[in-house]
């Protein structure tokens, strides 16, 4: 136990000299504050990254790197965002990694339904060199690519009924984000994909033109989906990264020093989103139940994975040789 304590004290105290002479080599730079933006509430998942993005940030810039969060979408959709960027009037932001694949085609390689068999998976693959490479080519379109977080296994939720093979899903309007995999997906599905921006759809289940939707369980409880969504299926259909990502106008003005304790930072603040995303789901799930959504634990997996097989014939060869690298990388 002693040499335990000895080896934690020592750590403890070999972080803090490192954070010192971090916040040496900032002692000259002009100081500058980022606009991090995303689009969902405080209780996301989104949030928790960016919170602790901008508590390591600061504290390794010592203080010369500011971060001003704007969540809720108050900055735009994240097609919006992602322009914004491009041009230099955002600095950067979470953004799920379906509206980043409509700037750089081969990220809609992770959005494959059943591409992944676990989160552990998905890391091992986004935090390896495909997910760099990745990362990198959103240069070519003026955006840096920084780091994965996640917005975690996607399920589906509706209104109507309760959902058990593909077929009960037939001719519902499902509400996906505006990613022609994941529309292509549920129409192989049965149901009336509707692509359309988040903010449109927490309007559009309100009202009542659209029966359900597809997200993890941490923004449907974050979102109160159980006041319009009745029943939810833990279908996982497919893992969704989101994205740390910045505009390249300004990530090119910023020194060298600053560049890397952005990166780092962005990285295990991903690393900590995945955390509490895991750690938080159980409860989540209890929550919606008590609150009476109706969930299905145990779908019929092999009909859907099934029902999904000509999305693979069409996008198979889409995307370079990434979908038999990642196949590869998973074995």
């Amino acid at each position: 136990m002693k040499t335990f304590a000895r080896s934690t004290l020592a750590l403890g105290i070999s972080l803090a000299l490192v954070s010192a002479a971090n916040a040496a080599d900032f002692a000259d730079m002009d100081p500058v504050s980022l606009r991090l933006a995303h689009v969902v509430n405080e209780q996301d998942g989104f949030h928790i990254a960016a919170t602790k993005f901008e508590e390591l940030v600061e504290e390794r810039t010592d203080g010369k790197v500011e971060i001003e969060i704007f969540p809720n979408a108050t900055l735009g959709d994240e097609r919006t965002l992602l322009e914004g960027m491009q041009i230099g009037t955002v600095d950067m932001g979470v953004i799920t990694n379906g509206p980043v694949a409509n700037f750089v085609e081969e990220m809609a390689v992770f959005e494959l339904p059943f591409l992944f068999p676990s989160p552990e998976a998905a890391y091992e693959v986004l935090d390896g060199p495909i997910g760099q490479e990745l990362l990198d080519k959103l240069s070519e379109v003026n955006l840096k690519g920084m780091a994965y977080a996640e917005r975690g296994f996607r399920n589906l939720t509706n209104s109507e009924r309760a959902i058990n093979t593909p077929e009960d899903l037939d001719g519902l309007r499902i509400r996906v984000m505006e990613n022609p995999v994941y529309t292509d997906t549920f129409r192989e599905l049965g149901a009336n994909a509707i692509p359309m921006a988040w903010t449109e759809a927490l309007t559009a289940m309100q009202q009542g033109t659209i029966d359900g939707q597809e997200n993890p369980v941490n923004v449907i409880h974050s979102f109160n989906l159980d006041e319009t969504q009745n029943y939810m299926t833990l279908s996982r259909h497919t893992y969704a990264p989101a994205i740390f990502v910045m505009g390249m106008p300004v990530w090119n003005q910023l020194p060298e020093q600053a560049q890397e304790v952005l990166l780092t930072a962005a990285q295990e603040a991903a690393e900590h989103e995945r955390q509490v995303n895991a750690e938080m789901e159980s409860e989540q799930l209890q929550a919606l139940r008590d609150a009476g959504m109706e969930i299905n634990d145990n779908p019929d997996m092999e009909a859907f994975q099934s029902a999904v097989a000509p999305v693979y014939e069409k996008y198979g060869e889409q995307f370079g040789d990434y979908l038999p690298r990642i196949q590869e990388a998973l074995k």
